[in-house]
């Protein structure tokens, strides 16, 4: 709608200052045409718009017009560009009205709070959807030193232990920014030019170097975290497994191993649930329901969880046993 586009032109003005008329049109999808007819409908109405032309001109206000939206504090500023992924909102219709409120929101924020909203915007994302995996440990790293540590702009210092190792490495990496998903927090960071995904659960320590990142030109966290998380997400099931799960335990197992669940469960108690899972490894997390949940194959994956469910029963007697 016209009306639509004539204030998002004036917040971008109000937020950019001078804007070229070609990259006005390119944001709004017109022509340079309409954004011409556009800038004089807001003059007409009593906006003090203008237009230089010429290599160095564009579209902008007269100084001091603007509109303030008071009572926000920085902080809450901040909380209000902590975005969800952009898919979040395409399933819902909404991806072109999530850009429009945010222009809105930003063009009408105090001065002194926009680059720190803005930079919020670049660092942090959210993606409520769960991947496959066991809950998160607590941190070791305190998630807001780790917040500091993304805005400072410097390279990092991590001492990491990847999953199945017992021993932490040294990186030395360049953060985007930090991920939560579905609760559990992940720094995304290159390394050696290269994108790389690190659970904040699974850092031992942090280091704030005196060096500056070095991101890659052009790109963005929600670039870089699409790059991952396509990774994770489409590499492809190499394990099948059948289990049983006792009726009352059904919705948990559900909830928790969705997204590995092939096919709908059968009838009875206990219900048959086919399975795909990356790794064997994977299958570990099925320990956690005890003897609700048995796997009747492959034989490869029983004979691993009997090695861990024996292990594990080994050392709590052990201890059970001494002074």
């Amino acid at each position: 709608m016209k009306s639509d586009r004539l204030l998002s032109i004036l917040l971008l003005l109000q937020t950019r200052g001078r804007v070229p008329a070609r990259e006005l049109a390119d944001r709004l999808e017109v022509s340079v045409r309409t954004v011409y007819r556009d800038v004089e409908s807001l003059s007409a109405a009593g906006v003090p718009v203008y237009a230089e032309r010429g290599r160095h001109g564009g579209i902008a206000l007269l100084p001091g017009y603007r509109t303030d939206v008071t009572g926000l504090t920085a902080d809450e500023a901040r909380a209000l560009f902590v975005l969800a992924t952009g898919s979040t909102h395409a399933d819902l219709g909404l991806d072109g009205a999530l850009g429009s409120a945010l222009r809105k929101v930003m063009a009408a924020l105090p001065a002194p709070h926009r680059p720190a909203a803005e930079a919020t915007s670049r660092r942090i994302l959210v993606d409520p959807v769960r991947w496959l995996g066991g809950p998160a440990a607590a941190p070791a790293v305190d998630v807001g030193e780790l917040h500091a540590a993304v805005f400072a702009d410097r390279r990092l210092r991590l001492r990491y232990r990847h999953g199945g190792q017992e021993e932490a490495r040294t990186y030395t990496v360049d953060p985007y920014g930090l991920v939560a998903k579905a609760g559990v927090w992940y720094l995304v960071a290159d390394r050696r030019a290269r994108p790389r995904l690190f659970r904040a659960d699974r850092m031992a320590a942090l280091t704030v170097t005196a060096d500056p990142v070095r991101r890659r030109a052009g790109v963005e966290l929600a670039d870089a975290w699409e790059v991952l998380r396509r990774g994770v997400e489409e590499r492809p099931a190499e394990l099948r497994v059948t289990a049983t799960v006792r009726r009352a335990r059904l919705d948990m197992f559900l909830r928790i191993l969705g997204p590995a669940v092939a096919g709908p469960p059968s009838d009875g108690d206990p219900a048959t649930v086919g399975l795909l899972l990356p790794e064997l490894r994977s299958a570990r997390q099925l320990l956690s329901f005890g003897p609700d949940v048995e796997v009747l194959s492959p034989q490869e994956v029983r004979e691993d969880l009997a090695r861990v469910a024996a292990a594990t029963a080994e050392r709590y007697a052990g201890r059970a046993a001494g002074p």
